[in-house]
């Protein structure tokens, strides 16, 4: 197998598949269309701080007592991790006009939810220090799969400049959102229409989703004894937590309850407005002093999002590999957290569903009858 296996996507599935495939000593290429690596993994700073903590416009949690993947991979690469705060009680805001409710939870109430120093993004570069810089091409928007045949494939990319790439792959994984796949890659020959239906069937977990974080000079809200996890049917932000590093500053970050459209048609300004008007109704007149926000509305990134992931996701949907049959069996694979079957949206289904597709390319090669 003298041509490499080609990996599309750079989040945390392509990235991990990347490092396994080179600790076979297995040839890879990784073709990224964004200008950074992480995908839906985002990790950024206050503009006005930049060096200072790292907050996550993305995933922010794992459960190590649930999901061993990735705990194992966070001991291997000597990642430094700290608890959830959830110390304090919690906010319900039924209301618009009414004082939000107090409730203390049950000491067994949290799952153990547990943050990286530093963002999910450490756990990004991490995995992209284990790789050969060669190996990894950002702004590469793969366009085209073509199988010819005799068997070879050829995947056509567009790079920054606007030149077209071609390149050669014994193997693809695509560690892209399913819908992505379906909508924004051709193939020759087709997928099977089959094929088509189970990848457009499958919602892209956080596309329909933003995210704000709100950044203080100190978690104020333990002074009085609260947690900062809070619920809302009045809004903006149905759902708040904790987002404070471990020390330093203090921040709270929530999960929009509004559609994507209403996102849209109230612009950014007037969103973020109503953001901190909700936390000063929830959390005191000390919210108004706030250093920065960040918000990222993933509804409205290119390279997460088709048009039909705008409904805002109410539950885990039923994930799991693809079946691929025909000539594209063994030359296509997929990889992503809703490649997942029992951990889709989740970190660890990213982790996993990398370790499945090398396994199958491992398997593919020993045995290729």
């Amino acid at each position: 197998m003298n041509k490499p296996i080609v990996i599309v996507g750079a989040g945390l599935s392509g990235l991990r598949a990347a490092t396994l495939l080179n600790a076979h000593g297995i040839k890879c290429k990784v073709l990224e269309a964004r200008n950074r690596i992480g995908g839906r993994v985002l990790s950024t700073s206050d503009p006005n701080s930049p060096n200072l903590e790292i907050f996550d416009l993305g995933p922010t949690w794992f459960w190590p007592q649930y999901e061993s993947t990735i705990a194992n991979l966070v001991k291997e690469l000597n990642l430094e991790i700290f608890d959830q705060y959830t110390k304090g009680a919690m906010l319900v805001e039924r209301l618009q006009n009414e004082p939000p409710k107090r409730y203390m939870l049950p000491e067994n109430a949290n799952v153990g939810s547990v943050r990286f120093r530093g963002g999910v993004q450490s756990l990004i570069n991490a995995l992209a220090d284990t790789i050969p810089t060669e190996e990894i091409d950002l702004e590469m928007r793969v366009t085209a799969i073509r199988l010819d045949k005799a068997g070879t494939i050829t995947l056509e990319a567009n790079s920054a400049n606007g030149e077209r790439k071609m390149i050669s792959a014994s193997a693809v994984i695509l560690a892209l959102p399913p819908r992505i796949v379906a909508r924004h890659i051709e193939f020759s020959p087709s997928l099977q229409p089959n094929l088509i239906t189970n990848l457009m069937n499958k919602p892209t977990w956080m596309a329909g989703h933003a995210k704000a974080v709100a950044i203080y000079d100190r978690p104020f809200w333990r002074e009085s004894e609260l947690s900062g996890f809070a619920t809302s049917w009045v809004g903006p932000l149905q759902e708040i937590h904790d987002a404070s590093p471990e020390t330093g500053s203090g921040a709270l970050f929530g999960f929009f309850g509004i559609p994507a459209k209403t996102r849209t048609e109230l612009g950014e300004d007037k969103l973020l407005k109503l953001v901190i008007d909700q936390l000063v109704r929830l959390f005191g007149h000390s919210a108004k002093n706030v250093n920065a926000v960040l918000y990222k509305d993933w509804s409205r990134d290119s390279e997460t999002a088709v048009e039909e992931d705008f409904d805002l996701l109410k539950d885990f949907p039923s994930y799991g590999q693809p079946q691929i049959t025909g000539g594209w069996e063994n030359k296509i694979f997929f990889a992503g957290t809703e490649a997942s079957p029992h951990f889709g949206g989740h970190l660890e289904g990213a982790l996993q569903s990398a370790e499945q597709a090398v396994f199958e390319i491992i398997q593919f090669m020993n045995n290729p009858e």
